[in-house]
């Protein structure tokens, strides 16, 4: 059975950093294309980073570019995004999410995570 599980999030300061993790049991993780995604309060969902299966290309927003790097660890079937510089905008509950098909990221989703809060504020 697929799951997508978000332990960690949390608070941090601006400025500050966080890593987020996905842990993937429950199918071929290594054959998927995955991403994070991320719903602020009182707005509608934003993609927020894409990557390859095998993690040979990444894809960022623009409002995270250049602060955020999404990884992924095939052996340990997991999924991470590393988010530095953090800005209180991007306080948000952060989703991963598996591509719906096998292959380059087509950004059509049949599983999400549960979701995971990050708030970023002094």
């Amino acid at each position: 059975q697929v799951q997508l599980v978000e332990p960690g999030g949390g608070l941090a300061q601006p400025g500050g950093s966080l890593r987020l993790s996905c842990a993937a049991p429950g199918f071929t993780f290594s054959s998927y294309a995955m991403s994070w995604a991320r719903q602020a309060p009182g707005k509608g969902p934003e993609w927020v980073s894409g990557i390859y299966s095998d993690g040979s290309d990444t894809y960022y927003a623009d409002s995270v570019k250049g602060r955020f790097t999404i990884s992924r660890d095939n052996a340990k079937n997991t999924l991470y995004l590393q988010m530095n510089s953090l800005k209180p905008e991007d306080t948000a509950l952060y989703y991963c999410a598996k591509d719906r098909v096998v292959g380059p990221p087509a950004y059509e989703y049949d599983y999400w995570g549960q979701g995971t809060q990050v708030t970023v504020s002094s």
